[in-house]
């Protein structure tokens, strides 16, 4: 069997772990920050927080600017639209339905 991972997988296994989710959602907040400043948002060593971030850019999610000694982090957008568009392949079977909503109410009088 022939094994390979898709974006798409990469872009899942990410966001699997809460630090990582956290990581995004400040950078969705503040839209630019360094690592210094991003770290202070975590109680966790710098080491640990720069391998969430090779994840999280291996996986496209962001994207890191080296200025001197100072490296900026920056969300990118890609990746999570093209899981977006994945996902919304799978709205008819969790989006209410009028007439299935009206019929689940008549068999609960």
């Amino acid at each position: 069997m022939v094994k390979y991972r898709s974006g798409l997988d990469d872009t899942f296994a990410a966001l699997s772990y809460p630090t990582r989710r956290a990581i995004m959602a400040h950078l969705l907040r503040q839209k630019t920050l360094t690592v210094s400043e991003l770290g202070q948002h975590f109680q966790i060593k710098l080491p640990t927080l720069m391998k969430h971030l090779a994840v999280l850019s291996k996986a496209g999610l962001i994207r890191r600017f080296k200025e001197s000694r100072t490296v900026t982090v920056r969300l990118s957008i890609m990746p999570i639209r093209e899981a977006m568009i994945w996902l919304h392949r799978y709205d008819p079977y969790w989006t209410p339905r009028p007439a299935l909503q009206r019929q689940r109410a008549r068999r609960t009088r």
